[in-house]
């Protein structure tokens, strides 16, 4: 099991800059990609920006350029820094970590949520 817990979020103006961090934790060892996602209310939940074990990035065309997606496997921690937030960047942001051991089923993990509220 892989436990997943996101950080960072709140309410921020236009421009602003926020930083989430996700904290991984139990059995870490396999992790491969990881990702962000989001969820405006009433909208599908939606990738934001993820990046595999190798550090290779990819981006939502919504956030490229603002938003930078980071890890680091020693903390076994995942960023997102978001500079010059929206106010549609505004949404429940989640973290997911896929697990794929050899020889096992491969399992993607979600954690609870942060909440990113953008004024303007």
């Amino acid at each position: 099991q892989v436990h997943l817990v996101e950080s960072g979020g709140g309410l921020v103006q236009a421009g602003d800059s926020l930083r989430l961090s996700c904290a991984a934790s139990g059995d870490t060892s396999c992790i491969s990609n990881m990702a962000w996602y989001r969820q405006a209310p009433g909208k599908q939940r939606e990738r934001v920006a993820g990046i595999s074990g190798s550090g290779g990035t990819d981006y939502a065309v919504s956030v490229e350029h603002r938003f930078s997606i980071s890890r680091d496997n020693s903390k076994n921690m995942l960023y997102l820094q978001m500079d010059n937030v929206k106010p549609e960047d505004t949404a429940e942001y989640y973290c997911s970590a896929d697990r794929e051991c050899p020889g096992y089923v491969a399992v993607t993990y979600w954690g609870q949520g942060t909440q990113v509220t953008v004024s303007s």
